[in-house]
């Protein structure tokens, strides 16, 4: 490398936050993602003492509980190519102070349409700060092997925070009321702002024309639809409801046209030339099938857990902690596998490990075994991270610098995407397979049976009802078509990872991990009126 070009290198480092002080900005970026992974689930075990105190309607709860991932999925393309215009750390320091204000107004809501706003505000700046985390880390990190490993870290902090925020919750609810899980969200913020503004580097893209506002608007409405009708999907709504088929109509149409404006728009939001590099779209699309493939299954766990296994939210909580620290070590572990292995080989490795894991758990049954679920966990969430790390680093390293932040918000959309999909689908499958069990109980009215069918929590409250043999005999049925459900869905699972592992095949097979002096970047293919596409620079 010339004299030129590594003056030009140091230059850059310096410039994107260079030596030690690139991990202290790595350590802001953690605690501020911790932050908004801990809000997305600390609040599920207060929703009874919530449901207490503010007398919410059926549906203002659904909006309590559900307005946060909604509008922060939403806002995310919105808020991420809005930080490659005006500024990420800009963007980050105002979602820190937003997420604190609408903090405090949760902790102190007085009313269930307090709460909703206030929820609804938090997604608003959990949406700038999501984003913007992944896309300074690129900024910061210009060499690929530095740069796997901090993703590394951030990838395994959001695991620890989507884990342990039930247990933070109930630890919280034991000692104060249920206003507390969003007030330790104040301090922290307080801490994050001068802290950030001190240390986070400023970094933008080239801001070539002016911010599509139009365009930006258009992306959130669409997916406001889009994921609200996969959300009422899986809430049990019915696919031909009015309520599910329009929002994702119209959140659809909406979508059409944005990427209709964003192909002939000179300066658009997002670059879908992007979409044509393979390793860029097959990341995104192994991101939305893993998490489809797992995120229901997240949730049925539980309920075995509680409701087949008879264990306490805590037993659960710690029965599940397994799985998160071997994504944590899957996560720190990540930078060296992939320099060892490379995308295509990881990323397929961690979809086949994954599937593994579930159908090893088809042999959960109706005792508890231990040994079963602790392997079960342990792989699965060693799977699980290993494929999220492999696909998240090719997609963030696939992208041009000046567009981190669009390429973070398609990540990070296509992950929420996956997830309220996986939901709606696997609890449809779930619900296909448990529901036909309880429809001949000896002795169980129809209307019981009817009634049992919507869920095994409300089964077991129907037995109560009923008692006697008729009772028991229901309860009976439901726990064992409950455990066919899971199997059947199960399997279901591990079909989908196996096709997120022939999927994988497209990626690299090796890495570049040498470092982008100055800025550059794998090139874009060229627009169509070019000729000749331009090919992507690749340094030692």
């Amino acid at each position: 490398m010339s004299g030129t070009t590594t003056a030009a290198v140091r230059q850059h480092r310096r410039a994107a936050g260079a030596g030690a002080n690139r991990w202290i900005v790595l350590v802001v970026l953690c605690a501020s993602l911790l932050l908004v992974a801990l809000d997305a689930t600390v609040l599920h075990v207060a929703v009874p003492a919530v449901t207490e105190d503010l007398r919410p309607g059926a549906v203002e709860l659904l909006w309590i509980v559900d307005v946060y991932p909604l509008v922060c999925a939403s806002l995310l393309i919105l808020f991420g190519t809005l930080g490659d215009r005006v500024g990420r750390r800009r963007v980050l320091l105002l979602g820190y102070g937003l997420f604190g204000i609408a903090s405090a107004v949760a902790a102190f809501a007085p009313t269930a349409e307090t709460l909703i706003l206030a929820r609804a505000l938090l997604g608003v700046g959990g949406a700038m700060i999501m984003p913007a985390t992944l896309s300074i880390l690129r900024q910061v990190f210009p060499d690929r092997r530095e740069r796997a490993l901090a993703i590394g870290l951030w990838s395994a902090v959001a695991a620890v925070g989507a884990a342990v925020g039930p247990l933070l919750g109930g630890f919280l609810l034991e000692h104060f009321w249920w206003g507390a899980v969003f007030l330790v969200n104040i301090p922290l913020m307080l801490v994050s702002l001068p802290v950030g503004r001190a240390l986070l580097p400023e970094s933008r893209g080239d801001g070539a024309g002016p911010w599509d506002v139009t365009g930006a608007l258009m992306a959130a409405a669409g997916l406001f639809g889009v994921v609200l009708g996969v959300k009422r999907l899986g809430g049990g709504e019915a696919a031909a409801s009015p309520f599910t088929v329009l929002p994702l109509l119209t959140g659809g149409v909406l979508l059409f046209f944005f990427v209709r404006r964003q192909r002939r728009h000179p300066h658009p939001l997002v670059d879908l030339r992007m979409f044509r590099r393979p390793a860029f779209s097959t990341s995104v699309g192994c991101i939305v099938l893993a998490m489809l493939a797992l995120v229901g299954l997240e949730l049925i766990a539980a309920q075995y857990l509680q409701l087949v296994l008879g264990l306490s939210p805590l037993e659960t909580g710690l029965r599940l902690l397994p799985l998160t620290l071997a994504a944590m070590a899957a996560g720190l572990a990540g930078a060296r596998m992939l320099r060892r292995f490379g995308p295509r080989r990881m990323v397929c490795a961690g979809f086949c490990l994954t599937a593994a894991a579930v159908l090893t758990l088809t042999a959960m049954g109706g005792a508890d075994d231990p040994a079963l679920l602790l392997a079960g966990f342990v792989l699965l969430g060693f799977g699980l991270e290993t494929t999220l790390f492999g696909a998240y680093e090719s997609m963030l390293s696939e992208a041009p610098a000046d567009q981190a932040g669009g390429a973070a918000a398609i990540g990070e959309t296509s992950y929420q995407l996956g997830a309220g999909i996986g939901i709606a689908l696997l609890g449809s499958v779930m619900n296909a397979a448990y529901t036909p069990g309880l429809r001949a109980v000896p002795g169980v009215p129809r209307g019981a049976s009817d009634a049992a069918g919507h869920s095994l929590g409300e089964a077991y409250e129907v037995a109560g009802r009923l008692g006697g043999t008729a009772g028991a005999a229901l309860r009976r049925a439901a726990r064992d078509s409950f455990v066919h459900g899971l199997h059947v869905t199960l399997l279901v699972s591990a079909g989908l990872l196996l096709l997120g592992a022939l999927m994988a095949l497209r990626l690299p097979k090796t890495t570049q991990c040498g470092e982008d002096p100055a800025g550059a970047e794998p090139a874009l293919p060229a627009p169509r009126e070019a000729q000749t596409a331009a090919k992507p620079r690749v340094t030692a």
